[in-house]
């Protein structure tokens, strides 16, 4: 094995510790994991490169290059063109990288990768469930934040590779590293106070559960109907929940600042309302009190605005595209679920975990660009196709021991 992936490998393992230790480390790392695979397939396996193209001019690539099309047209008419370019400057090497090591990663990951993942994930979950419990005495020693909501970003990344790394070391037979894995992230996100990561854990866990036991179609039906729902939904989101959400919810949910997030949503959905078709611009939700469409809004509903972001990807790329971004998001969502479909029930269940476990973190959390977000997802797509190839691979070993016998 080139030691470039060697080194490639285990980066992407202790991708979630270097999370936990800095919570907006996982770009650097995932651009250096991508990097080492990129610099040993031009020494070892250029065709490998040059199979990054085909998937690009599939109905799925086509669609999201139409939708990154349609986010650089849209500084055409952004009211802040040096915030879009700033967004997009973080977004878009990101967003290449985790591409990169997604397609190029699997097959050729160090055989201690899954273990060495294994460990980073326990020690991540350990280090924020006790740091919390006692204070965080870590932080006060190196005079950094201390504040509990400082590890929410490490354990929602912890949501996102946690599932598709057991499976990984399930298949390779590791199964005491793959439930390690699985019950130390539900201890890192339970004891934290991400309100977003519990939700993303519950849907994950639920979604995969229901995968497993539902025919098919019903799995990817249900998968589709919650994607179709909160893309199309997003707009009005705050009205429904400032109608639905009883005070008791509202009471029990203080810590995630319930009330606050629905008056959020209320605001970016009245200046969605003012702007439907083609959005304020990329990225331009850092400064979106400022934009045309806020100010055709009544004023006690721009003072919101002003947060940095809706809290709410769907919302924001409504937001920031208006209804072009939003068709070419579902479209992008919709063919996804429908590559998915083709996986064998056990890889669909972990997809789909994965899907779900995203959308729900999606819904109430982060801005959609962030590249911390961007890397965790090409982090956790590469550990699921890396199980995709250990499936193959155990079908090919198999085959060649039953012609062996005939």
């Amino acid at each position: 094995m080139h030691p470039a992936f060697t080194i490639g490998g285990a980066a992407l393992a202790l991708m979630p510790l270097a999370m936990t230790l800095a919570s907006r480390s996982s770009p650097a790392v995932v651009g250096f994991a991508a990097l080492c695979f990129l610099a040993g397939c031009w020494r070892v396996d250029r065709a490998a490169l040059r199979a990054l193209l085909p998937p690009l001019v599939s109905p799925p690539g086509l669609a999201a290059l139409a939708f990154l099309a349609w986010s650089v047209i849209s500084l055409a008419w952004s009211p802040f063109p040096a915030l879009s370019l700033r967004m997009l400057s973080e977004f878009l090497p990101t967003l290449l990288a985790a591409y990169c090591l997604a397609r190029l990663a699997p097959g050729r990951l160090p055989g201690f990768a899954p273990t060495l993942g294994a460990v980073a994930v326990v020690l991540s979950a350990a280090y924020v469930a006790v740091d919390l419990a006692a204070d965080m005495p870590v932080e006060r020693f190196l005079g950094s934040r201390v504040a509990a909501f400082v590890f929410n970003r490490s354990v929602m990344t912890l949501d996102l590779v946690a599932g598709p790394l057991a499976f990984v070391l399930w298949r390779g037979r590791q199964r005491v590293a793959a439930v390690a894995t699985l019950a130390f992230t539900m201890l890192g996100v339970l004891r934290s106070i991400s309100g977003a990561a519990m939700m993303g854990l519950a849907a994950g866990l639920g979604m995969a559960g229901l995968a497993r036991l539902l025919p098919r179609r019903a799995g990817i039906g249900l998968a589709g109907l919650g994607l179709g729902l909160a893309v199309a939904l997003a707009p009005v989101e705050g009205d429904l929940l400032a109608r639905v959400m009883p005070d008791a919810m509202h009471a029990q949910l203080t810590q995630s600042s319930s009330r606050a997030r629905v008056a959020i949503a209320r605001s970016f959905g009245a200046a969605v309302a003012a702007d439907p078709w083609r959005g304020a611009g990329f990225g331009t939700s850092g400064r979106f009190a400022e934009t045309p469409a806020a100010a055709r809004i009544p004023g006690e509903m721009r003072v919101l605005l002003g947060v940095g972001h809706p809290h709410n990807s769907f919302l924001q790329v409504w937001a920031e595209l208006g209804l072009p971004g939003a068709f070419l998001a579902a479209l992008v969502l919709m063919l996804m679920l429908d590559r998915l479909a083709r996986l064998p029930r056990p890889d669909l269940a972990v997809a789909l975990g994965l899907v779900a476990t995203s959308a729900a973190i999606a819904f109430v959390e982060h801005n959609a660009w962030a590249a911390w977000w961007t890397a965790g997802l090409g982090a956790a797509i590469s550990w699921a196709r890396e199980a995709a190839r250990q499936r193959v691979e155990d079908a090919a070993t198999r085959s060649f021991a039953m012609g062996g016998q005939a």
